[in-house]
């Protein structure tokens, strides 16, 4: 929805003003301008010209009067969805977050791809009342230079249903959706939450976007038509870029087939036009992905290199933005290789991805009322996993627990990082205050002092956030190469001060460019749990393993301490390590448990007996 309200016209100006104004501020110059007495109204194509006529004409006098410009929202849709524009690009994740949650129950957070300087993002309310509440109050808010403008956005939940569905795939261009129009059609409280779709995105050079297209777009038209695929191109994003992202939703043989089409498309534009350069493949992948897409020491990459000989190289992490989490698989080969390559490369993504859902899904039982799609703690803020897969992204099937990989990486917030304050956390005896848990994280010796701060403010700040206590073991001699943290706290404590330490790592560059952050976990376990853990024959901690993609090792042999309690050894990136430290207590849980029902039964049976 890209209808604009312009007011407070003078009643001089024409139809014909308002076109040569737009053509003066570059905007899109619509067919058609409804305009009455003192206001008109204008649909844009698409939500970045939307947003940018608004910033643009917003300060813009014409016949005398400045303009007012605003989206144009019934009232009867005016209802939990807001758009805060003019945000400072290096404004924090958590602190917006923060702020927003100041209002009410923030649903989902989407920040929208602009041609702007300044950030935007669309914000979902739990009710009417917390958006025109969130509106009144952040209208204006000034952050350091900067001041927010708010304006209701079209609620897509509160819309009246769409006629028909469309029966076919494809065939409909880019332009009849708007940049983030994935978030609010698929998100939370969604009736009707679209099938799984895991799409292939690529980058093409600009100058084959028009051949690929086709004339009145009956290239691409064959390209859907015979794969059976959607593919969105978004040739008006980026003006200017040498390259235009597509997008293709299908199955995994579907998104192939297109790929190779487009392919051969552009090799043969490029023999026409006698273009010399190669044509690689440049994939786009999420970075949460990537490190499992590498594997270990590079194994997996090349594997895939030497099963279809081609080149395979990824983009820098020094590349990544806020705005932009992707990195760029370039792939060089014959056209036949290249193709191959795509089809391997795309099932250890997916296979990747879909190891991230079904873990989350997991903790997401595991831990109530914490959301794990809200962190924003990776990469100078970048989401753990996918956020809205580019322009007219995808939105996949939302899991019962709320967490939708593919919407914004702050979706579903009930507060700071989503995580409701402890009374509002349902725990089957609520009375008892949540349990204090200590883990033992191992990392980098060189990574010490970045954790720690000038002067400590970094661990302080980090301790506060999380609501932990976070402590440095001393070093047992010079040389170690690594250096343990004890942190105890809640579940949700150990969550985000293990999550912000990960994200720290990261973010510093303590791993290469090519490796997830890994980190060895420690935590304890009563000696009477340990056997549970492993299981009969090793079972238990095989499964552990195979869920969770950490690597789980109870040491043989280990003395249990005075509080007759022994080690467990968790190896893996940070979902899968907190996945595995979960279920290893919910283990622990199960013990004591048992444990509770047999001394009650030992007290109880004596009067039983007589």
């Amino acid at each position: 929805m890209n209808k604009l309200y312009i007011g407070n016209l003078s009643p001089s100006v024409t139809e014909e003003d308002l076109k040569q104004l737009f053509r003066e501020k570059n905007l899109p110059v619509p067919d058609k301008i409804l305009l009455k007495n003192g206001y008109a109204f204008v649909d844009f194509p698409d939500q970045n010209s939307a947003i940018k006529a608004i910033e643009i004409l917003g300060k813009v006098e014409l016949h005398g009067k400045v303009i007012v410009v605003d989206y144009s929202v019934p009232k009867k849709l005016r209802s939990r969805k807001i758009q805060i524009r003019n945000i400072p690009p290096h404004l924090q994740w958590e602190v917006l977050d923060s702020l927003l949650a100041q209002y009410g129950t923030v649903e989902s957070v989407d920040q929208v791809n602009t041609d702007t300087e300044t950030a935007v993002v669309n914000v979902t309310y739990a009710t009417k009342e917390e958006a025109k509440l969130a509106i009144e109050k952040l209208t204006g808010h000034q952050f350091e230079d900067y001041s927010f403008n708010v304006s209701y956005i079209m609620d897509m939940d509160a819309a009246p249903p769409v006629q028909a569905p469309r029966t076919r795939r494809g065939g409909r261009s880019s332009r009849d959706q708007g940049a983030c129009q994935a978030g609010p059609s698929g998100g939370f409280g969604s009736p009707r939450p679209r099938q799984q779709d895991f799409p292939l995105r690529i980058l093409v050079p600009t100058q084959f976007v028009g051949a690929i297209i086709g004339k009145e777009g009956l290239t691409i038209k064959n390209v859907t038509k015979q794969t059976q695929s959607k593919v969105d191109i978004h040739r008006k994003e980026n003006a200017g870029a040498a390259e235009k992202p597509i997008t293709i939703h299908s199955t995994p043989e579907g998104c192939s087939s297109a790929c190779r089409m487009i392919l051969e498309i552009m090799h043969k534009e490029a023999n026409e036009t006698k273009t010399t350069d190669d044509i690689p493949l440049k994939i786009l992948a999420n970075n949460s992905l990537v490190g499992r897409l590498i594997g270990k020491d590079g194994r997996n990459l090349k594997k895939i290199e030497e099963e279809t000989g081609t080149k395979i190289t990824i983009s820098s992490l020094q590349d990544l933005t806020i705005c932009n989490p992707e990195r760029i698989i370039t792939v060089n080969g014959s056209l036949e290789a290249v193709c191959k390559a795509e089809a391997l490369i795309m099932k250890k993504l997916r296979e990747a991805y879909e190891n991230d859902v079904a873990a989350i899904h997991q903790q997401a039982n595991l831990i109530p009322g914490l959301n794990l799609n809200a962190l924003g703690i990776f990469s100078s803020g970048l989401p753990v996993l996918p956020p809205a897969a580019g322009p007219r992204g995808a939105v996949p099937h939302v899991a019962p627990a709320g967490y939708n990989p593919f919407l914004s990486h702050s979706s579903h917030l009930s507060g700071l990082y989503g995580v409701p304050p402890a009374s509002a956390i349902p725990h089957q005896h609520s009375h008892h205050a949540p349990e204090q848990e200590v883990v033992y994280l191992f990392i980098p010796t060189q990574a010490v002092g970045a954790l720690i701060g000038k002067k400590g403010q970094h661990i302080k700040q980090l301790a506060h956030f999380a609501g932990a206590s976070i402590k440095i073991a001393p070093a047992e001699s010079p040389d170690v190469t690594e250096r343990m943290v004890i942190i105890t706290g809640t579940p949700e404590a150990q969550f985000k001060a293990q999550g912000r330490i990960f994200g720290k790592l990261k973010e510093e560059n303590f791993v290469s460019a090519k490796e997830e952050v890994k980190l060895e976990t420690h935590i304890k376990v009563p000696s009477t749990a340990a056997g549970r853990v492993i299981g009969k024959g090793g079972k238990t901690v095989n499964e552990l393993q195979n869920l969770t993609s950490a690597e789980v090792i109870v040491p043989r042999d280990q003395t249990p301490d005075e509080n007759d309690e022994v080690f467990v050894k968790i190896s893996g990136h940070f979902f899968a390590s907190q996945t595995a430290q979960r279920k290893i207590r919910e283990i622990i849980q199960q013990v004591k448990q048992q444990e509770q029902k047999h001394q009650q039964c030992a007290a109880v049976s004596p009067h039983h007996s007589k």
